[in-house]
């Protein structure tokens, strides 16, 4: 099989490397508006050769769309006037209502497939990419009934390739759910961040007295904005709510500090710890 990578970086690099390591995938042809990203996507063998966006597609079975949410809006549909009835197009975004309702009237709309893959790091571009990243996490197909049966069972075959699980599940309902469990999560790290930036000037002492709790707390704020205020904006509405209810519980916290309210203090955490019986 060959596939066109558009996005050469962390999702879509170790996407390519996982296939050609499991010799699914013969050849990969990389498009990708950093000329740096292309080079270094091709000495680490993510891809095997860089062409511009038409020649790339024609000459591909599948193509992964792996950038930003905002971009894969705008490209989706010049790369569906593009393709045959016996090509593929899959994207990998966080957020999928947005992306599939921009094709929703395309004459080739069948041939796309709304997907996401559970998993990502603070980290970026294909020096970034792991061939194992997403052995064992979930991976949503979104408005599995809009796909051609051809183009989503070669979105099945890529899953099980990466050795993921498969969900369906409508784009409405991914977003919902998406804002709670990574978007808001996100978020929380970069306000984390940046209260701690702003009232701690010496920022030596962070480092030197900064625990693992707070370290895994704010890794993800060093996730790049170019992919994240795309998804943030893409998801307004949902993560506006899951942002309300997060803030009424920072003020419960809150108010229990302030009125020296210690019973409703070991109450807010033990009700917290009810999250052990899910994240094992």
């Amino acid at each position: 099989m060959k596939i066109t990578l558009i996005g050469v970086g962390l999702i879509g690099g170790s996407m390519a490397l996982k296939l050609k390591a499991k010799g699914l995938v013969s050849q990969v042809f990389g498009v990708d508006r950093n000329e740096e990203h292309l080079a270094e996507a091709k000495k680490l063998g993510i891809i095997d050769e860089a062409l511009p966006l038409e020649k790339a597609v024609k000459s591909s079975d599948l193509i992964i769309i792996a950038i930003p949410v905002d971009s894969t809006a705008e490209i989706l549909a010049q790369i569906l006037d593009l393709v045959t009835d016996k090509q593929t197009v899959m994207d990998v975004g966080s957020t999928k209502a947005g992306i599939v309702q921009s094709v929703k009237t395309h004459p080739n709309r069948s041939r796309f497939v709304a997907f996401h893959p559970m998993w990502g790091t603070e980290n970026s571009g294909p020096e970034s990419a792991l061939a194992d990243s997403f052995s064992g996490r979930a991976a949503v197909i979104c408005d599995a009934e809009d796909s051609a049966k051809d183009a989503l069972n070669m979105v099945i075959t890529i899953a099980e390739n990466l050795d993921m699980h498969l969900m369906y599940m409508k784009a409405q309902d991914h977003d919902v759910h998406t804002a709670y469990i990574s978007h808001i999560s996100h978020i929380t790290s970069y306000a984390l961040a940046n209260t701690v930036l702003e009232k701690e000037r010496e920022e030596d002492k962070i480092f030197q007295l900064a625990s693992s709790g707070f370290s895994s707390t704010v890794r993800l704020a060093k996730s790049h904005p170019e992919m994240w205020v795309p998804i943030f904006k893409q998801n307004k509405e949902n993560i506006l709510d899951v942002l309300n209810e997060h803030i009424s519980q920072l003020r419960k916290f809150k108010s229990a500090l302030e009125k020296d309210n210690d019973v409703l203090l070991e109450e807010l955490i033990r009700n917290a710890n009810r999250i052990r019986g899910i994240l094992k």
